[in-house]
């Protein structure tokens, strides 16, 4: 089950004369699971390294090869045509310098043409050479692309190559791009997952958070257009990830980002220690019992309430977490998201959503992208910007 955040968009895909175009069949399986309506125009260095049918198989549509008298790149890109964006990907360096140049002598090149006439997303994947992206003539022409507004996947430099993204982090790209950006120019910082306090040399004390919910939440921002910056002890794409361990590390990276600027919104989803042990020099003998001191630690949401230009959305989590969540929404959070503890290191989960006008907080359950949705929704109504949560389709 994956959740549709492409459903009624289609997406027209340029496929050019990068080997990386034998990962496009996965690219396309992996835009229609969102969704999404894919339609394959190949140039014909493409066609020589994937078959057209191959495409059209994947994506239930017929592969343009060449452009006809139905104008297709006119019905697709062009004013009032079908297609919510145009996806380059793989784009090679020979591509990028006719797109730069306005040059139309490939469908896809026409295509590109196209749609930066007609003003719809445009998204370029290079791949290519090392050698080749770092040409004076390649980043210049990058960097006109961007001059238009054109969003360029940067690649991932591997065995002296300029890689393709991953298909994940082009299908964020591409949901980023036709979902309106209403969070656009505005920063984001979530401190999502469990820290780990150190008990001896070898042992930490932690919680049972996986991470998922602030993860989830973070790319949904991105999704929207938001800047976001996650600080955590994962890693997810396309966002600023600062990584941390334990509770003093957060609070140091809060502090740090706090004294540039302080964000629109910010979204404690950590499972922050509440405690810290008092480490034990080496390791603590086993076989026998041992005690371990626990210290309080400062609640690094009270740092962050003090900036009252910020609104700031909590988590609450107990077997009766209401009254907490009231407290806080007393003391100035905008939003306090209630769980129990069931839904920690889980997939999906349920909670209350509380606020200063419903401080019974309304229910919501399902996955943590489900929750994220919704959680997003919520604020979005509180910037003036409605958003209805996705659901799951099978």
């Amino acid at each position: 089950m994956t959740v549709q955040t492409l459903a009624k968009k289609e997406i027209v895909i340029g496929v050019t004369g990068s080997i990386a175009a034998v990962e496009t069949v996965k690219l396309v399986h992996a835009l229609r699971r969102k969704g999404a309506t894919v339609r394959p125009v190949m140039s014909a260095a493409a066609q020589g390294i994937v078959h057209p049918d191959a495409l059209t198989y994947a994506s239930g549509n017929e592969t343009i090869t060449r452009l006809s008298g139905l104008v297709e790149h006119v019905t697709l890109c062009g004013d009032g045509g079908s297609a919510a964006l145009l996806l380059v990907a793989p784009c090679t360096a020979n591509t990028i310098g006719k797109i730069a140049c306005g040059i139309d002598d490939t469908p896809v090149t026409t295509c590109a043409t196209t749609a930066l006439g007609s003003g719809i997303p445009v998204i370029v994947v290079p791949a290519m050479h090392h050698s080749m992206y770092r040409h004076p003539a390649v980043i210049k022409n990058i960097k006109t692309l961007k001059s238009w507004g054109v969003e360029v996947a940067e690649p991932r430099i591997e065995e002296e190559k300029a890689k393709i993204a991953t298909t994940d982090e082009i299908v964020l790209m591409c949901e980023r791009a036709v979902m309106g950006k209403p969070l656009a120019g505005k920063r984001v910082l979530i401190t999502s997952g469990p820290c780990r306090e150190p008990v001896d040399d070898v042992r930490v004390l932690t919680t049972r958070s996986g991470g998922q919910m602030g993860q989830e939440i973070a790319l949904e921002a991105y999704r929207l257009g938001a800047d976001v910056t996650i600080i955590h002890n994962g890693k997810i794409p396309l966002v600023e990830n600062i990584g941390i361990e334990t509770a003093a590390d957060m609070s140091r990276a809060v502090s740090a980002y706090l004294k540039k600027a302080a964000p629109d919104v910010y979204i404690s989803a950590a499972a922050v220690s509440d405690f810290a042990p008092k480490k034990i020099a080496g390791k603590i003998p086993s076989g026998r019992p041992a005690t371990i001191d626990l210290s309080p630690l400062p609640k690094l949401l009270d740092s962050v309430l003090r900036h009252k230009e910020t609104r700031v959305i909590a988590f609450k989590i107990g077997r009766k977490p209401l009254p907490e969540a009231q407290a806080l929404i007393g003391r100035g959070a905008w939003m306090v998201m209630t769980n129990t503890p069931e839904s920690m290191g889980t997939p999906d989960g349920s909670y209350r959503i509380v606020t200063a006008k419903d401080k019974a907080g309304k229910p919501v359950a399902g996955t943590k992208e489900e929750i994220a949705s919704a959680l997003w929704q919520e604020l979005l109504a509180g910037f003036g910007t409605p958003k209805k949560p996705r659901k799951h389709n099978s």
